[in-house]
């Protein structure tokens, strides 16, 4: 007999347009595994995540830069179709922050934390985490918000070279403008060039120091807070490998006990009253051994799933438990299981894992998302580097490190530096701040998307 109420369906909303975000799959298979009725509001019409039999009915997603009160519209029509409440789920942050603003709204058709409306958009917002982690007393790197190309000029002097530069709210970037929501600026122009183009990203630059990467740096913590504000399931994770190396997205994690991450994360969300499901991204620091948060993302990261205990209890069934009344099981933490992507590494996922791992496509329960996974993933790297032919950039020297952008659903083709195949990577919304990640302002990045509305920006990690 399942835990979880198979009586409440759940929906999962992600109105970024990225066929390869397996932590999608990952929700629709933990809740369904569990008998729960499953549906999915998202663009899936190329996705391998329309193969699982897990998913009970797929509906038209939002449009891409859909309004909050229309992706309120789409999931009241959702709602009138399945009849009965539901546990809603956002995916991404555009979801998250509509979700949370239009709660009283969406109720009692969805099933939503209590909090207050606005803090998913006060913690997704860049500029403003940077002042949340100030009050509560977190590390943040130092971070300046320009008013002026003066001022632009002189943050990049105070901070020094290089320096990453972010939009405060990267899901509003415009489709077609080429920015992206993170880059490494190496000059004072550059950042200049990027504060000129603020009203066309719709939100505010902010200039950040910048963290050199290393190994055993990159750290994240998913989990979630009860209607007591109590954090259960989730855990600390360290990325053993990222795509591409340096600051792309995690494509492989291990669960590894962290006492400091694990105080700085109950810390910040109890300053801040959060309730549901979070995902933060932490740096630490090599000069001071300083954990520094990142990247406060209120929805699930894409490899939530990694933190899976001996209960079976994740982020994902913990609130479908909690918002359903249902008791959380105790279950104990599975540190050093890993977590592989594999089509950002597939030689880990065919090494010895005996801790246990998780593949992001491919389950021997479920084994249509993973095959139409590779047939999508070959003919996207084909296109890719047909693409990079006709350009004429095939014989371009690659830096050495290449332009790599947080937001998701954007894969780029780096230069090759680890023993895993070229393959092109994609943004990641989950972040892991930018560091390492050499891009001119505006200078579009190899940008091979199936079709450009790819954005996720799903785990950072």
């Amino acid at each position: 007999m399942s835990l979880l109420d198979i009586r409440v369906p759940a929906v999962l909303l992600r109105i970024d347009r990225n066929p390869f975000h397996h932590g999608t799959l990952g929700a629709v298979r933990s809740l369904g595994r569990a008998g729960v009725e499953v549906h999915v509001v998202a663009d899936s019409a190329g996705s391998p995540v329309r193969r699982s039999r897990f998913v009970r009915r797929l509906h038209p997603p939002p449009a891409p830069g859909a309004s909050p009160t229309e992706i309120v519209a789409v999931l009241r029509r959702v709602a009138a179709r399945i009849a009965r409440p539901a546990v809603l789920i956002p995916m991404d942050d555009a979801s998250a922050v509509a979700a949370g603003r239009f709660r009283a709204d969406l109720a009692p058709a969805y099933l939503l934390p209590q909090q207050p409306g606005t803090l998913p958009e006060r913690v997704a917002d860049k500029a403003e985490l940077a002042e949340v982690c100030a009050a509560a007393g977190v590390p943040h790197p130092p971070t300046l918000v320009p008013d002026s190309t003066e001022e632009t000029a002189a943050a990049v002097r105070r901070l020094g070279l290089p320096v990453i530069a972010k939009w405060s709210r990267p899901w509003l970037l415009p489709a077609a403008s080429g920015l992206r929501s993170t880059v490494v600026v190496r000059s004072a122009r550059e950042a200049v060039e990027l504060f000129l183009r603020s009203e066309e990203a719709g939100s505010r630059l902010l200039l950040q120091e910048f963290l050199p990467p290393g190994q055993d740096r990159d750290w994240f913590f998913h989990g979630y807070a009860d209607r007591t504000g109590q954090v259960r399931a989730g855990g600390p994770g360290c990325k053993q490998r990222a795509w591409p190396r340096g600051a792309g997205l995690t494509a492989v994690g291990l669960w590894t006990p962290n006492p400091q991450v694990r105080e700085l994360a109950e810390r910040l969300t109890g300053e801040l009253g959060y309730r549901g499901i979070f995902d933060l991204d932490f740096r630490r620091c090599g000069g001071t051994g300083r954990y520094h948060l990142l990247d406060f993302n209120p929805r699930p990261g894409a490899q939530f799933r990694l933190f899976a205990d001996s209960a079976g209890l994740d982020v994902v069934r913990a609130l479908h438990l909690d918002l359903t009344h249902r008791p959380l099981p105790d279950g104990a933490p599975l540190a050093g299981r890993a977590f592989v992507v594999e089509n950002y590494a597939p030689l880990s996922a065919l090494r010895p894992a005996p801790r246990g791992r998780e593949l992001a496509w491919s389950a021997p329960d479920d084994r249509g998302p993973g095959l139409a996974m590779w047939a999508l993933w070959g003919r996207h790297v084909a296109a890719r580097l047909l693409n990079r032919l006709r350009d004429g950039t095939a014989d371009r020297a690659p830096r050495p490190h290449a332009p790599v952008v947080r937001q998701a659903g954007e894969p780029l083709v780096p230069a090759p530096q680890t023993a895993e195949p070229l393959v092109p990577a994609a943004r990641d919304e989950e972040s892991a701040g930018g560091a390492g990640v050499p891009a001119a302002p505006g200078v579009s990045a190899l940008s091979g998307q199936p079709d450009r509305s790819d954005d996720e920006k799903a785990s950072s990690c």
